[in-house]
């Protein structure tokens, strides 16, 4: 059965494939959606946003750059003008193709929470539609895709391990893939879903890792919390293997990704990855770099 996001997303984003390979011995499904328009997922929930509700006059987001790429396409596609409020922090590789997409894009020092700070503040005006990262239940609803077509296209496939920023992807897969195992899976430094778990309640965290401009969220969302404190399995990697594993994605597939991306795929490599045959989300693949 189709859900209502997927049915209300499909004329605008890409379906994407999945991978089976054997690799060190063992199999593993990869589902590529890296491979999204944008390159990366987050053009499902910024889509699914836009399409929920009242048209909106101007669509405005915060964003350290994929989501700022995907409510700048799904604004595109829908004739609505666009505004990204972003760290000056945040990767020029992401940002020229947020304004090549037509969107503005504001900088703000400060970091993330000062982009959105000032974006919330534009969100309460008249005809304006503020698009959250991650704390949204229109975006989560159009990450959940993600599993869907997982599960649609590997039903065998036991757990699926997933890149966490604020929440919104595991969220969204959570709860579209039945009782499967959820392995949410982030950098040592930037774990702001692992901090929470540990403290009972959403915390803000370190953020201090090579995949932060994509999973550099201070805090997890209060509805990723909810969902996923007694139902996830946390684990956390280094940046040394988070690096290995873009890499080695490089060496065995010529699949390129962003370090973020890598992320479950480093946990996979350490066998830290339960289930007979897990699917690791590959989210993104906004980045410039060379293999090592």
């Amino acid at each position: 059965m189709v859900s209502t996001a997927a049915a209300r997303i499909a004329l605008y984003i890409r379906r994407t494939p999945l991978l089976r390979l054997t690799i060190d011995g063992r199999p593993l499904v990869l589902k590529l959606e890296h491979l999204q328009l944008t390159g990366s997922f987050k053009l499902r929930g910024a889509t699914n946003a836009l399409l929920s509700g009242d048209r909106p006059d101007l669509a405005v987001t915060a964003s350290g750059g994929n989501h700022g790429m995907g409510v700048a396409t799904a604004a595109q596609h829908l004739g609505i003008p666009a505004r990204v409020h972003v760290p000056d922090t945040a990767p020029e590789a992401k940002l020229r193709r947020v304004r090549s997409l037509g969107a503005e894009v504001i900088k703000h020092s400060g970091g993330y929470a000062a982009a959105l700070a000032a974006a919330l503040e534009e969100g309460e005006k008249p005809g304006v539609r503020f698009i959250h990262a991650y704390d949204d239940p229109d975006v989560i609803a159009g990450q959940s895709t993600v599993g869907e077509e997982i599960i649609e296209d590997a039903p065998d496939v036991d757990s699926v391990a997933v890149a966490v920023g604020g929440g919104g992807l595991v969220t969204g897969i959570a709860s579209s893939i039945g009782d499967r195992t959820v392995v949410a899976v982030e950098p040592e430094n930037c774990c702001c879903l692992n901090a929470a778990l540990a403290a009972g309640h959403p915390v803000d965290s370190t953020v201090d890792s090579v995949a932060a401009s994509a999973l550099g969220a201070v805090r997890v969302g209060a509805l990723a919390y909810s969902a996923l404190h007694s139902r996830v399995v946390s684990l956390l990697v280094s940046d040394t293997e988070i690096l290995a594993a873009r890499d080695r994605l490089w060496e065995e597939t010529r699949l390129a990704v962003e370090p973020a991306a890598a992320v479950p795929f480093a946990a996979w490599l350490a066998d830290r990855v339960p289930g007979a045959l897990p699917c690791i989300v590959l989210c993104g693949a906004n980045t410039d770099w060379s293999p090592t």
